[in-house]
């Protein structure tokens, strides 16, 4: 009965505990949803908490006019299509040979340390700087991808999930005579699924929320993607026109801000949920064998 009680209690502080964290993560979020819908004195007056006062959608009608927030939404669009598309490619293909006994790939514990060693040992900002300059990479979509086209640390993750899926499973599908690409292609993928999802997700967040090498990377603000426009727009310098400093200064900012602020937030709310019956079982099996 003692235990009964003690694993009761510790449920009860764990849950509480749980919903006190989850709710510091969301009141942020649900308090800019209510700023984005709320009228200009309100804003100004500082009367909205977390819920809208003056409901008013004028905020998400003044940014659908702003080109440039959209040139950077597409900009960001278009770096996580192809970002993704490079680290996944590269992850899996990268992985499966690693996964492999040393009987197998007898040179496998060389390149896992020269990963790990490049993941611990990066070459800095400025060696990653003169070579996009030397490279005529300024101003492309290829600086922002290229740079993190290796993810190491999803590596490592599915490497280890593909290390604990069962050998016998491939030693059959060897003896009816299936080779490593048939054997990678119609059996690894499909029960690799939940890591894929995984890092997919990773990758995804990666690119759709860095900004820092899209300012260091771009010499033209038109080029910058979203987050870096955001980031800029948040810190007042996102003047770029004569039209968008006419309708800041005709309107709120913090309702500008936060209207756009939600819409960076959709594609991940509408992502996640389809990845997310994945995400614990990835993360959790590619984290626990080494």
């Amino acid at each position: 009965m003692n235990k009964a009680i003690k694993k009761y209690t510790f449920r009860v502080i764990n849950g509480i505990f749980l919903a006190a964290l989850a709710a510091l993560c969301l009141l942020p979020i649900i308090h800019i949803l209510a700023v984005s819908f709320s009228n200009q004195a309100a804003v100004s007056a500082n009367q909205v908490g977390l819920i809208p006062r003056g409901f008013t959608f004028a905020s998400y009608k003044m940014v659908a006019k702003r080109n440039a927030f959209w040139q950077a939404f597409g900009i960001s669009v278009e770096r996580v299509i192809i970002g993704v598309i490079i680290n996944t490619v590269i992850t899996v293909l990268m992985a499966y040979p690693l996964s492999k006994k040393k009987s197998e790939f007898p040179a496998r514990k060389i390149y896992v340390w020269l990963l790990i060693f490049v993941m611990i040992f990066d070459g800095g900002l400025v060696p990653n700087y003169i070579l996009i300059k030397d490279l005529n990479l300024f101003d492309t979509i290829w600086a922002l991808v290229l740079p993190t086209a290796v993810p190491i640390y999803n590596i490592i993750l599915t490497m280890n999930f593909m290390k604990q899926l069962p050998g016998t499973i491939e030693e059959a599908a060897m003896v009816d005579g299936a080779t490593y690409f048939q054997r990678f292609i119609k059996l690894i993928i499909p029960l690799s699924k939940p890591v894929i999802a995984t890092v997919t997700l990773f990758s995804f967040l990666n690119h759709w929320n860095s900004w820092f090498d899209g300012k260091i990377y771009n010499n033209q603000t038109t080029n910058y993607p979203l987050q870096t426009y955001l980031q800029n727009l948040i810190s007042n310098s996102d003047m770029t026109n004569a039209a968008e400093a006419i309708e800041n200064a005709l309107s709120n900012v913090k309702t500008l801000q936060a209207a756009q602020l939600v819409l960076t937030l959709l594609p991940i709310l509408l992502i996640y949920p389809f990845l997310q019956k994945y995400f614990v079982k990835g993360i959790t099996v590619g984290a626990v064998k080494g």
